[in-house]
């Protein structure tokens, strides 16, 4: 298949879909990590793509040329590929680490500071917070320069313009202030003292608790809106100990003028005195959801799960019009549809909806059907206008007028369909973390004789089988829906195999997620918004840095069910740069198991593993390897993933959108994620996905760019 493949020699980096390819050292190993940016030749780019395409269709892998592939463990030669003399290389295969063009992301270094045991938090707090004030009033970005260490961050989102960025360096943020059209669009900061988690306080900005310094809430004011922040100072060892900003958080939660009818703005409900012919409040709720008249949506969102109903429920909030549609019968069938023992694998302290959080009773892991009524519940309680049974068929998008002309198609309950023509604004697709299900096309898949063969998207659940009858069942993928797959079988008496084609990230749920959500999401722990806003306010190369420590603690915890899996030849890693869960989700979405009991089945030989081996045909009763083993089955599973965000939107709007949009997930060059919940490069259209967390946060600062475009404070093209 790859035989007309040309080797060439790598003399340099290279960049490959988004794959960075180094040249091995005597003592290193080839290495490929996601980098975007890196200058290639056409000639390069043709043949490697070329490559990389037709490989990762199956695999998701790609291979990566070098010479000393013998130093990487378990890697062997594609029988395809064969040596070469001279300045010709081998080839082998690794794990794709990265979407296509993310740039990595280096771990932050902490500054070498002193140790504090005493300090007075609130005068250093309010020292430091005086004279940041005095250095934006002076209009001078040379003079906030002195206010920051070396190697320090300030995040923002929204609050210094209508985007997401996080400065690394003192230098970086005063050219970033420079360049401000208008000056900085932050006026000024406070301390906020409202509750005790907010208060100044000693605290550390590492994992162990060994780099000590002082944090504080904060509140803020921009030129249109109001917010919050945090700010985590430390002592400058090379400037007499001065206190200086290590990390500064601001973002923007509310524009002035356009706040959410919440709480002391919360709508009056009735319109008191005599008005003749007016209609009740269920009267006006069914005209609202149905746009009866010439009622029209600004906003149409696509998808009636966390992403879409978070961000509907964020614009409503602002009186921004907005529509919501789904091709599935009911709100939360996406969920409702997925493998039958599917359980959210975060705890329920970490998955509250905005307005309306779980109730004190909830479990602490949500089973997905209750998730689905739950979904169907906060969309009537959160009056969201949402179409189900409906599907986009036509989208064209209007550069002069800034508006989409959209039609739709809903099924109604008596079974006829409606045509509806719409001009939204804005279209948000919310369709899934991801894309299009990644279904592998394999020789002798149309020739399957078994049970089933299916992506595990379509997988509802194992079949109940008779007594004394043996049915085999292979999954392909060893993530969390693989394992969960894998145990259904097992605990319904299938013989089940796992295939793992690569490696696995796996922590137990109980304790990692104690290591890494302890303390912001756990019972009595702080607010939500507190506890979110501590998480968003650790820049993302400090919080891998973190995460390093916070990853080797939890394989402590987790040593005997990680030796046993290595025993039971289950190969594992530890994510990029050893820093586990969190940098895997972000950077890929994907090649991590949280455990919740299917390791031990592996380790006790109950569900067995066949690691390191491409399929190379399915045959009628199975599937053979490249290594020439078969393994019979009745069903064939495949959890292989899903394909990035911009494909679906390449199916559902068109070539034309799919190539003006940029690429979605990993890291842009500030460490930032790209493209979500922010422009995406075309007027109108958005990007919304991730988990419940994620969408709870993040569907404020979306609406708002939303709200302030609608209202005229932002125009598309601002900075």
């Amino acid at each position: 298949m790859y035989a007309n493949i040309d080797v060439v020699a790598l003399t340099g980096p290279l960049d490959v879909r988004g794959f960075l390819i180094e040249q091995a050292s005597s003592s290193t190993p080839n290495k490929i990590t996601g980098c975007g940016g890196v200058r290639r030749s056409r000639h390069e780019h043709n043949r490697l793509s070329k490559f990389v395409n037709e490989y990762c269709t199956m695999l998701s892998l790609i291979c990566v040329y070098g010479a000393n592939f013998s130093a990487v463990p378990d890697a062997g030669l594609h029988p395809d590929f064969k040596q070469n003399a001279g300045t010709r290389v081998n080839i082998f295969t690794l794990i794709r680490i990265a979407e296509p063009g993310s740039s990595q992301l280096p771990p932050a270094t902490y500054p070498d500071t002193g140790p504090v045991t005493s300090v007075d938090a609130s005068t250093v707090a309010a020292e430091w917070v005086d004279a940041f004030n005095q250095a934006l009033c002076s209009q001078d970005p040379t003079v906030v320069k002195k206010l920051f260490l070396p190697g320090s961050v300030w995040r923002d989102q929204l609050g210094l313009s209508w985007d997401y960025h996080s400065l690394n360096g003192p230098d970086k943020i005063v050219s970033f202030l420079q360049g401000a059209p208008k000056g900085s669009r932050l006026k000024s900061i406070k301390i906020d003292k409202s509750n005790a988690t907010r208060k100044p306080a000693l605290s550390p900005v590492d994992f162990k608790g060994k780099v000590n310094g002082v944090a504080s809430f904060l509140t803020l004011e921009t030129d249109v809106g109001r917010g919050r922040g945090l700010v985590r100072l430390l002592q400058d060892s090379q400037d007499g100990n001065k206190w200086k900003a290590f990390t500064l958080f601001t973002a923007m939660h509310e524009l002035k003028g356009h706040e959410e009818t919440i709480g002391a703005n919360r709508p009056q409900g009735v319109d008191h005195g005599g008005h003749p012919g007016r209609k009740n409040w269920q009267e006006r709720r069914i005209a609202t959801e149905n746009y009866e008249g010439e009622l029209e949506p600004t906003v149409l969102i696509l998808g009636a799960g966390q992403g879409g109903l978070t961000s509907a429920a964020r614009l409503h909030q602002l009186q921004v019009p907005t529509l919501i549609i789904d091709k599935n019968p009911r709100i939360g069938d996406n969920w409702r549809n997925r493998y039958h023992q599917l359980v959210l694998h975060d705890p329920v302290w970490y998955d509250h909806l905005p307005y309306v959080p779980f109730p004190s009773h909830w479990p602490v892991f949500t089973p997905k059907d209750k998730l689905a009524e739950w979904f169907e519940s906060y969309a009537r309680l959160m009056e969201l206008n949402v179409w189900t049974s409906t599907t986009l068929t036509d989208a064209k998008w209007d550069d002069e007028k800034r508006q989409w002309t959209v039609t739709l198609e809903r099924q109604k309950a008596d079974g006829k369909t409606k045509t509806r023509t719409l001009h939204p604004r804005h279209i948000i697709q919310a369709t899934g973390h991801s894309g299009e299900m990644k279904m592998p096309s394999i020789k002798g898949m149309d020739g399957f004789k078994g049970d089933r063969l299916c992506h595990s998207s379509q997988f509802r659940g194992a079949q109940k089988i008779s007594e004394g009858q043996t049915k085999r069942a292979i999954v392909v993928g060893c993530c969390n829906s693989g394992h969960d797959i894998a145990q259904d079988f097992y605990e319904h008496g299938y013989d089940v195999t796992i295939i793992q084609r690569s490696s696995t990230y796996v922590m137990s749920s109980k304790d990692g997620l104690d290591v890494l959500l302890g303390g912001l999401y756990e019972e009595g722990g702080p607010e939500t918004e507190d506890a979110d806003l501590m998480f968003m306010s650790i820049p993302n190369a400090m919080l891998k840095r973190m995460h390093q420590d916070a990853t080797a603690e939890i394989a402590k915890r987790d040593e005997p069910i990680l030796k046993g899996l290595e025993k039971a030849g289950f190969k594992l890693d530890t994510g990029p740069d050893d820093a586990g869960f969190f940098m895997k989700y972000f950077q890929r979405g994907g090649g991590y198991y949280i455990d919740v009991g299917c390791s031990q089945l592996i380790i006790d030989g109950k569900i067995k593993v066949k690691q390191g081996q491409e399929i190379e045909e399915v045959l009628p009763n199975g599937l053979l390897f490249k290594d020439g083993v078969t393994l019979e089955a009745d069903e064939v599973i495949f959890a292989t993933g899903y394909d990035n965000m911009r494909g679906t939107a390449r199916k559902i709007f068109g070539d034309e959108l799919a190539e003006r949009v940029k690429d979605v997930w990993g890291f842009d060059q500030e460490g930032e994620l790209r493209t979500m919940w922010r422009r995406t490069g075309h007027p109108g259209f958005w990007f919304f996905g991730g988990n419940l967390a994620l969408c709870r946060y993040y569907s404020r600062m979306l609406a708002l760019q939303i709200k302030a475009m609608e209202e005229g404070i932002m125009k598309y093209e601002d900075p």
